[in-house]
């Protein structure tokens, strides 16, 4: 693959996947075992970080819900700073930087600062997650889309950006991130805007790691579902009629992490 960063001190936003180590793509494992400098987030699976060098300068600017290391301001500031100091700068993700990882907004971070940068896609975690609990986001017969939604806005917002009713009438998959918080409110928004509060719906908790746990419910019931079971983040929630299918397509197990403990999270 050619290298876009011909000269020294460029910036890899790179994706690392849902948390499965083994869904790393190739090209993010090279850059990890040679970057200068890592600046790495919360949700990194635990075995990608034995792999960084040695002299390797680490830096953990995770961000877990009300609790952030750092601003992304200054997460921004770090990025640019190490790559006009010469360095090869790794930024490691979680799932894929432009998937609601804020990675377009170090890019045009990094566009003002005229410090070049390549952009290495990962498996996001409503796919990852979806799949590893036995739920097609398409099927043929089901759902023709799949829609990947944030279940929390940015605070600075004076409105909402989604249009529940449009979402309620797609007719397809609903994934939604960053939502247990705010689960209540979005399925009392989907049924309000005329989803049937009979649809299948799913939430997937720590999904393709050995934590994996599958809520399985309605739209309707979803909310209490998770309570009682004390859903808490990571979690992605699915919405649709291809939840269905989760039973008879379920394949990932505990039993298959002893099979394979590379992929343990």
């Amino acid at each position: 693959m050619k290298n876009i960063c011909v000269k020294s001190g460029c910036v890899y936003l790179v994706g690392a996947g849902p948390g499965d180590p083994g869904l790393i793509t190739v090209r993010a494992m090279e850059l990890i075992t040679r970057a200068d400098v890592i600046i790495y987030d919360h949700l990194i699976p635990q075995e990608l970080l034995t792999d960084f060098r040695e002299d390797a300068t680490q830096i953990y600017v995770g961000k877990r819900h009300g609790e952030h290391t750092l601003p992304q301001e200054q997460i921004n500031e770090l990025l640019i700073a190490h790559a006009r100091a010469g360095a090869s700068v790794v930024r490691l993700k979680g799932g894929d930087p432009f998937v609601f990882g804020r990675g377009g907004e170090e890019a045009l971070a990094l566009v003002d600062a005229d410090i070049p940068f390549e952009v290495v896609p990962g498996v996001t975690a409503a796919v990852a997650a979806a799949a590893y609990a036995g739920i097609p986001l398409t099927h043929r017969s089901l759902a023709s889309n799949a829609s990947l939604i944030t279940g929390h806005e940015c605070p600075d917002k004076a409105d909402s950006d989604l249009d529940y009713e449009a979402l309620a009438n797609s007719r397809g998959t609903l994934a939604f991130y960053m939502a247990v918080t705010n689960l209540e409110h979005i399925c009392t928004n989907l049924v309000k805007h005329g989803l049937s509060g009979q649809t299948p719906a799913a939430a997937i908790q720590w999904g393709t790691t050995a934590k994996q746990r599958i809520l399985v419910a309605t739209l309707e019931t979803l909310p209490e579902v998770a309570a009682e079971a004390n859903l808490r983040p990571p979690a992605v929630v699915i919405i649709g009629e291809v939840v269905s299918l989760q039973n008879q397509l379920a394949w990932f197990s505990l039993s298959d992490m002893a099979l394979n403990p590379t992929s343990e999270a």
